[in-house]
């Protein structure tokens, strides 16, 4: 098991073993989508109270959690990184930023668009949109920082740091609702003892929660390869690659002409 995680570490067997896992995750995204979304939007029952308008849930909820898990994820890696020097963890932790805002972003919209019919506004400045407000600015100052800067190890090691102080806002979303008196209701699923949604509800929010993680990874690992292609251009071992690249690219070519 370490050898193979000390293996991972490398960029070019990280490169060569998670090739083969992209298109397993995607289908596997792909379909927990398709099943969330269809036992959601079709065989979940209306909620007595909200009517059809909770259906929002099934996109609201998972990219509110991905956006906390995808900044603690953020953090973490920015902090190997920082502390042992692990350029793949740099790459992680760059590649995850972009992501991360992302489904921030997705979390406050489809928020502001549940709020107006059950509030009556798209946004008051309570304490869990507030936080919340805060982390997608956090991922942009992860973005604009590392990108300002020239050489791309300099960059993680500020942004690293950035993202580990920003992290003190991840238990304030989560406990906003508790520490403070807003309209936001508290927790449903993550409360102790039996969650306060039935199981015809539960389970497609479930779903969508791990489709929207096994997307997470998906895409994570499609732009950390890109990028250490990028940081990596002048190593043989990319070049090989590259040149393994063209050969193909050449020969289904030769392939289509005859």
């Amino acid at each position: 098991m370490w050898t193979f995680l000390h293996q991972l570490a490398s960029p070019k067997h990280f490169y060569r073993i998670t090739g083969a896992w992209i298109p397993w995750l995607g289908g596997a995204t792909l379909a927990l989508l398709l099943a969330g979304l269809y036992l959601g939007l079709w065989v979940a029952p209306p909620d007595y109270q909200q009517g059809e308008a909770y259906r929002i849930i099934y996109v609201h909820v998972p990219a509110a959690w991905m956006s906390l898990f995808i900044y603690v994820f953020l953090a973490v890696a920015g902090g190997i990184g920082l502390i042992w020097n692990v350029k793949l963890a740099e790459v992680l932790a760059t590649s995850s930023a972009p992501l991360g805002a992302w489904f921030t972003f997705v979390a406050l919209a489809t928020g502001a668009i549940w709020g107006k019919p059950m509030w009556g506004t798209y946004w008051v400045w309570d304490a869990r949109l507030t936080s919340e407000l805060i982390l997608l600015f956090l991922y942009l100052g992860y973005i604009a920082l590392t990108g300002a800067i020239e050489d791309p190890r300099t960059a993680s090691r500020a942004g690293a740091i950035l993202a580990i102080v920003g992290s003190v806002n991840i238990p304030i979303i989560h406990y906003s609702v508790e520490w403070w008196n807003t309209l936001h209701q508290g927790p449903t699923v993550t409360r102790l003892g039996q969650p306060a949604i039935h199981p015809s509800m539960l389970w497609p929010l479930l779903l969508m929660a791990l489709a929207f993680q096994l997307y997470f990874f998906t895409v994570l690992l499609m732009r950390a390869r890109a990028e250490l292609i990028w940081r990596e251009r002048r190593s043989r071992w990319v070049q090989e690659v590259l040149g393994n690249l063209q050969g193909s690219l050449v020969s289904n070519r030769k392939e289509a002409a005859s």
